[in-house]
């Protein structure tokens, strides 16, 4: 497996929508999880959403109902839709995966992950 490349970044006004893409070389016969993080300036990398290969999908409380994380094709694309955008989601936004499925909690952390992607920034202005 090689390293996630990210794109779609850019910058918008709040109340628009952007939609982050995530390429990833994965085994389709194996369980696989990619996943969604993002920092922001002198913050921790957080949690935003995950998906695993059996169907799953995970979403931090702050972006649920605005941002759906899907996976295309045999799994080997991952995007990020983002709607309804505020200054707060302002970050580089990271695309992350390993091979294997996790929980709602396990998910969520970034240990799990080692394949990361060298980011995409978001810029959410008010």
């Amino acid at each position: 497996q090689v390293q996630p490349v990210e794109s779609g970044g850019g910058s918008v006004q709040a109340g628009g929508s952007l939609r982050l893409s995530c390429a990833v070389s994965i085994r389709t016969d194996s369980p696989s999880t990619v996943a969604w993080f993002r920092q922001a300036p002198g913050k921790e990398r957080d949690f935003v959403a995950a998906s695993t290969r059996n169907g799953n999908t995970y979403y931090a409380d702050s972006v649920k109902g605005r941002f759906t994380i899907s996976r295309e094709g045999v799994g080997n694309t991952a995007s990020l839709q983002m709607n309804n955008l505020k200054s707060d989601d302002t970050a580089v936004y990271y695309c992350a995966s390993f091979n294997g499925h996790c929980s709602n909690i396990g998910c969520r952390d970034r240990r799990l992950y080692n394949y990361w992607g060298q980011g995409t920034q978001v810029t959410v202005s008010s």
